[in-house]
């Protein structure tokens, strides 16, 4: 019994080694608002880890995708437990200069654009954009079929596109600034 929990706390460790950072980058991303996005990504990543430990014969291949899945819940329960949000939303990452995430939110009208989605949508785009994940590891995510991932996706990006088109119009339109 106790070679199979060392193999499992072998096991483990080596899934944190891999995804740990992938599984903070993803909470902060959508922790933006929060008073204090790193310490509470920090909080959801222990304990994505700490339900990956306890339901360990339930995880499924390629890991993180199915990570993704339990940090996408820990995320939701967290923002149910937070009570004001700020509205500026600022991510300090060392590293923004390379990050999509951080260099799409620094363009106004896609900014914009990206606010006017659905929260759904926001979600699958996150998940393909900046995690990188095909749609067979957003269906993980999200638990829904192969096919149920690609045409959200799809959705997703088509009402990205037209609202962009939108705002990109609007702000045409708009006088300069003095």
């Amino acid at each position: 019994m106790s070679g199979d929990r060392s193999r499992d706390e072998r096991w483990l460790a080596g899934i944190f080694d891999d995804h740990a950072a992938d599984v903070h980058r993803y909470a902060r991303r959508r922790l933006q608002g929060a008073a204090d996005p790193n310490a509470d990504a920090d909080d959801v990543t222990a304990e994505v880890f700490a339900i990956t430990w306890r339901r360990r014969h339930d995880v499924d291949e390629p890991a993180l995708a199915w990570l993704y899945g339990v940090a996408r819940r820990v995320v939701a329960s967290h923002r149910r437990r937070v009570t004001a949000l700020p509205t500026d939303m600022h991510v300090d990452d060392g590293d923004a200069g390379s990050d999509v995430g951080v260099l799409v939110t620094d363009d106004l009208v896609l900014r914009e654009a990206w606010l006017t989605l659905a929260e759904r949508d926001r979600e699958v785009l996150m998940l393909a954009a900046w995690e990188g994940l095909t749609e067979a590891q957003i269906a993980v995510v999200l638990d829904v079929s192969v096919g149920g991932a690609s045409a959200a996706l799809s959705r997703a990006r088509s009402r990205l596109r037209e609202a962009i088109s939108d705002g990109a119009a609007r702000i045409g339109d708009e006088p300069a600034a003095q």
